[in-house]
Protein backbone atom coordinates (compact mmCIF):
# COMPACT_ATOMS: atom_id res chain seq x y z
CA UNK A 1 0.00 0.00 0.00
CA UNK A 2 1.26 3.50 -0.77
CA UNK A 3 2.18 5.66 2.21
CA UNK A 4 1.10 9.03 0.83
CA UNK A 5 -2.25 8.65 -0.90
CA UNK A 6 -4.67 5.88 -1.71
CA UNK A 7 -4.10 4.12 -5.00
CA UNK A 8 -6.24 5.52 -7.80
CA UNK A 9 -9.03 3.34 -9.10
CA UNK A 10 -8.55 2.77 -12.81
CA UNK A 11 -11.78 2.73 -14.81
CA UNK A 12 -12.70 -0.59 -16.44
CA UNK A 13 -13.56 -0.30 -20.13
CA UNK A 14 -16.58 -2.32 -21.32
CA UNK A 15 -15.77 -5.30 -23.54
CA UNK A 16 -16.09 -5.07 -27.31
CA UNK A 17 -18.76 -7.73 -27.89
CA UNK A 18 -21.29 -7.34 -25.07
CA UNK A 19 -20.46 -3.78 -23.90
CA UNK A 20 -20.35 -5.01 -20.28
CA UNK A 21 -17.88 -4.07 -17.55
CA UNK A 22 -18.53 -7.34 -15.71
CA UNK A 23 -17.46 -9.35 -18.75
CA UNK A 24 -14.25 -7.29 -18.91
CA UNK A 25 -13.58 -8.00 -15.24
CA UNK A 26 -14.05 -11.75 -15.79
CA UNK A 27 -11.80 -11.66 -18.88
CA UNK A 28 -9.06 -9.87 -16.94
CA UNK A 29 -9.30 -12.42 -14.12
CA UNK A 30 -9.19 -15.40 -16.51
CA UNK A 31 -6.19 -13.91 -18.37
CA UNK A 32 -2.81 -15.55 -17.73
CA UNK A 33 0.58 -14.16 -18.83
CA UNK A 34 -1.02 -11.15 -20.55
CA UNK A 35 -2.81 -13.29 -23.17
CA UNK A 36 -5.98 -11.28 -23.38
CA UNK A 37 -7.23 -12.64 -26.71
CA UNK A 38 -7.08 -16.20 -25.31
CA UNK A 39 -8.95 -15.10 -22.18
CA UNK A 40 -11.58 -13.34 -24.31
CA UNK A 41 -12.09 -16.49 -26.38
CA UNK A 42 -12.53 -18.56 -23.19
CA UNK A 43 -15.06 -16.18 -21.63
CA UNK A 44 -17.07 -15.66 -24.84
CA UNK A 45 -17.17 -19.44 -25.40
CA UNK A 46 -18.34 -19.92 -21.80
CA UNK A 47 -21.10 -17.34 -22.30
CA UNK A 48 -22.14 -19.10 -25.54
CA UNK A 49 -22.28 -22.47 -23.74
CA UNK A 50 -24.39 -20.89 -21.00
CA UNK A 51 -26.76 -19.30 -23.51
CA UNK A 52 -27.11 -22.66 -25.27
CA UNK A 53 -27.90 -24.53 -22.03
CA UNK A 54 -30.32 -22.00 -20.54
CA UNK A 55 -31.75 -20.40 -23.68
CA UNK A 56 -31.57 -16.97 -22.03
CA UNK A 57 -29.39 -13.86 -22.41
CA UNK A 58 -25.85 -14.81 -21.31
CA UNK A 59 -25.07 -11.38 -19.84
CA UNK A 60 -28.14 -11.53 -17.59
CA UNK A 61 -27.13 -15.05 -16.58
CA UNK A 62 -23.59 -13.85 -15.78
CA UNK A 63 -25.00 -10.99 -13.67
CA UNK A 64 -27.28 -13.42 -11.79
CA UNK A 65 -24.38 -15.78 -11.12
CA UNK A 66 -22.13 -13.02 -9.83
CA UNK A 67 -24.95 -11.64 -7.70
CA UNK A 68 -25.36 -15.12 -6.17
CA UNK A 69 -21.61 -15.21 -5.38
CA UNK A 70 -21.36 -11.67 -3.99
CA UNK A 71 -20.65 -11.75 -0.23
CA UNK A 72 -22.43 -9.38 2.15
CA UNK A 73 -20.28 -10.01 5.24
CA UNK A 74 -16.69 -11.07 5.82
CA UNK A 75 -14.40 -11.34 8.83
CA UNK A 76 -11.33 -9.19 9.37
CA UNK A 77 -8.69 -9.76 12.03
CA UNK A 78 -8.49 -7.14 14.77
CA UNK A 79 -5.93 -7.16 17.58
CA UNK A 80 -7.27 -5.99 20.93
CA UNK A 81 -5.05 -6.25 23.99
CA UNK A 82 -2.90 -9.15 22.82
CA UNK A 83 -5.81 -11.19 21.46
CA UNK A 84 -6.81 -11.40 17.81
CA UNK A 85 -10.53 -11.38 17.08
CA UNK A 86 -12.28 -12.23 13.84
CA UNK A 87 -14.61 -9.24 13.53
CA UNK A 88 -17.51 -9.42 11.04
CA UNK A 89 -17.74 -6.39 8.76
CA UNK A 90 -19.88 -5.52 5.75
CA UNK A 91 -18.11 -5.85 2.42
CA UNK A 92 -17.93 -2.70 0.23
CA UNK A 93 -19.68 -3.18 -3.13
CA UNK A 94 -16.49 -2.94 -5.20
CA UNK A 95 -14.60 -5.49 -3.10
CA UNK A 96 -17.66 -7.78 -3.00
CA UNK A 97 -17.84 -7.88 -6.82
CA UNK A 98 -14.07 -8.44 -7.07
CA UNK A 99 -14.24 -11.32 -4.58
CA UNK A 100 -17.14 -12.90 -6.48
CA UNK A 101 -15.25 -12.81 -9.80
CA UNK A 102 -12.04 -14.06 -8.12
CA UNK A 103 -13.81 -17.04 -6.52
CA UNK A 104 -15.67 -17.81 -9.75
CA UNK A 105 -12.47 -18.12 -11.80
CA UNK A 106 -10.50 -19.81 -9.00
CA UNK A 107 -13.03 -22.61 -8.58
CA UNK A 108 -13.67 -22.88 -12.33
CA UNK A 109 -9.95 -23.66 -12.76
CA UNK A 110 -10.21 -26.50 -10.24
CA UNK A 111 -13.08 -28.24 -12.04
CA UNK A 112 -12.63 -31.39 -14.12
CA UNK A 113 -14.29 -30.49 -17.41
CA UNK A 114 -12.21 -30.66 -20.57
CA UNK A 115 -11.91 -26.99 -21.54
CA UNK A 116 -11.72 -23.85 -19.43
CA UNK A 117 -14.79 -22.45 -21.22
CA UNK A 118 -16.84 -25.48 -20.12
CA UNK A 119 -15.50 -25.20 -16.56
CA UNK A 120 -16.38 -21.51 -16.37
CA UNK A 121 -19.85 -22.03 -17.86
CA UNK A 122 -20.65 -24.86 -15.46
CA UNK A 123 -19.34 -22.91 -12.45
CA UNK A 124 -21.59 -19.99 -13.47
CA UNK A 125 -24.60 -22.31 -13.77
CA UNK A 126 -23.77 -23.94 -10.42
CA UNK A 127 -23.61 -20.51 -8.79
CA UNK A 128 -27.12 -19.73 -10.00
CA UNK A 129 -28.44 -22.94 -8.47
CA UNK A 130 -26.54 -22.17 -5.22
CA UNK A 131 -23.96 -24.92 -5.45
CA UNK A 132 -20.39 -25.31 -6.65
CA UNK A 133 -17.09 -24.34 -5.06
CA UNK A 134 -17.43 -20.58 -5.38
CA UNK A 135 -20.87 -20.55 -3.74
CA UNK A 136 -19.56 -22.79 -0.96
CA UNK A 137 -16.74 -20.30 -0.31
CA UNK A 138 -19.24 -17.44 -0.07
CA UNK A 139 -21.41 -19.47 2.29
CA UNK A 140 -18.45 -20.46 4.50
CA UNK A 141 -17.36 -16.84 4.86
CA UNK A 142 -20.92 -15.76 5.70
CA UNK A 143 -21.23 -18.51 8.32
CA UNK A 144 -17.90 -17.53 9.88
CA UNK A 145 -19.13 -13.92 10.11
CA UNK A 146 -22.37 -15.10 11.72
CA UNK A 147 -20.46 -17.24 14.23
CA UNK A 148 -18.29 -14.27 15.23
CA UNK A 149 -21.13 -11.78 15.68
CA UNK A 150 -20.22 -11.57 19.36
CA UNK A 151 -17.10 -9.59 18.39
CA UNK A 152 -18.96 -7.11 16.19
CA UNK A 153 -18.52 -4.37 18.81
CA UNK A 154 -14.75 -4.41 18.05
CA UNK A 155 -15.50 -2.98 14.60
CA UNK A 156 -13.33 0.03 13.73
Amino acid sequence: MPRRAAAQIRPIEPDAVHRSRVVTQVINRVMLDGKKSTAERIVYDALAIMAEKTGKDPIEQLELSIKALTPSLEVRSRRVGGATYQVPVEVPARRARTLAVRWLVEFARQRREKTMAQRLANELLDAQSQQGGAYKRKDDIFRMAQANKAFAHYRW
